[in-house]
């Protein structure tokens, strides 16, 4: 399949995305990323980043950063707030960015819209434009999640194309280089437990947090 023809695959899958535009957990998911960014991180990509609702959440805590925008969908990337002083189209298999550019990469809610052949090159790619040092930062859904269990549901469906349990991305991850792999809570549950609770199945969501050394 082309590069043309997986931008086209992936916008259609996109379309199906509706909730994501409007998902009010998204400044709090943001939010969690601007905690965990170290104070030395300046040049950052927000892979995935739709029409920027997130990245203005991440820019009000963090004013000092130089943020950029990543997507397939090039009309999301027109219609980008303010907050972004770059984007980059495409997609994650092949980033059209030079090896050590970013600081950190935030990824919102992203890997479960990859498909399953993609995911593996796409850490590839965020190893390549990360600086030594900088830092990887991921939600993804968590299909251990005691609410996903219970209702014997799954992560699977709409434009999820894959699932990420935490234990095995956190391996993942480290099999492309990173190290330092931390998993914490995410997702609505932090509004009262905190993303530290030590029963990381009362999240709907997990953060994973690896660093290029």
């Amino acid at each position: 399949m082309s590069t043309t023809d997986r931008i086209d695959s992936y916008s259609k899958e996109n379309a199906l995305q509706h909730e994501a535009l409007i998902d009010s957990f998204t400044p709090e998911r943001y939010a969690q990323f601007a905690k965990y960014l170290p104070a030395d991180a300046r040049k950052i990509l927000d892979v995935g980043c739709a029409e920027g609702r997130g990245g203005v959440a991440l820019k009000e805590i963090r004013p000092d950063i130089e943020l950029g925008g990543l997507d397939c969908v090039a009309e999301r990337l027109t219609a980008l707030p303010a907050a972004y002083t770059s984007n980059v189209h495409g997609l994650t298999t092949s980033i059209p960015a030079d090896d050590l550019t970013y600081d950190a990469i935030v990824a919102g809610e992203f890997l479960e819209h990859l498909y399953p052949s993609d995911v593996d090159p796409t850490l590839c790619e965020f190893q390549r434009i990360l600086k030594v040092g900088g830092h990887l930062m991921m939600t993804t859904p968590n299909p251990n999640s005691l609410k996903m269990r219970w209702n014997k549901g799954s992560v699977l469906g709409a434009s999820h194309l894959t699932q990420h349990y935490p234990k095995l991305l956190k391996q993942r991850m480290m099999m492309h280089g990173f190290n330092h792999v931390r998993l914490l809570g995410s997702g609505k549950a932090i509004r009262k437990f905190g993303d530290r609770f030590p029963c990381l199945s009362i999240y709907g969501s997990f953060l994973i947090i690896g660093q290029k050394r």
